[in-house]
């Protein structure tokens, strides 16, 4: 099979289903925004301070593949068997940041993002992942988006805002307090 099939030549792409959009289609740029956070996320999975961790960040990352391939399907195409996240992976993340938070300082401030690479690099994940959500509340708009999608990016950005806490705290990263 080969990678390439000229289809998208003209600007379209098919989403699951068969029907073709523009590639600049809300679907498509909302299962974009969440393709684009599961390599984010596979990035802070190789990342040395996140090797206790390799468990939860691949769960998030299946997770995330269920929901892209959610919102790649056209439901008007019939009969097509739904992938979703699990009903309770957004209790899975409340947990992890529940066990997180408990070990760190409390925060009274916002913080600046950075201090070292896997710090910032854990912020950017946590803001693709906000604009996937955004992607997914427009697309929600004029096609009924499943709630668990919309609950667990949601819930994951506050998963990623705390992971970024706790890799600071590992790594001896000050954390800058702002207003500075």
């Amino acid at each position: 099979m080969k990678i390439y099939t000229r289809t998208g030549d003209d600007g379209t792409t098919s989403l699951s289903g068969g029907r073709r959009v523009p590639k600049y289609h809300p679907r498509v740029d909302a299962y974009g925004s969440v393709d684009e956070l599961i390599s984010w996320i596979g990035l802070l999975r190789s990342c040395p301070v996140n090797e206790s961790r390799k468990e939860i960040l691949i769960y998030i990352q299946d997770q995330l593949m269920l929901s892209a391939a959610d919102l790649a399907t056209d439901r008007e195409a019939g009969d097509i068997p739904r992938l979703s996240p699990d009903d309770n992976c957004a209790a899975r993340l409340e947990r992890e940041i529940d066990n997180m938070q408990a070990a760190l300082p409390e925060l009274k401030n916002f913080i600046l993002p950075g201090g070292n690479i896997y710090v910032s690099w854990c912020h950017i994940a946590r803001c693709v992942c906000r604009r996937a959500e955004r992607a997914v509340l427009k697309l929600d708009q004029t096609v009924k988006i499943p709630e668990i999608i919309r609950v667990f990016l949601n819930r994951l950005a506050d998963y990623l805002f705390v992971l970024a806490r706790k890799m600071s705290y590992e790594t001896d990263n000050e954390e800058i307090k702002w207003p500075v």
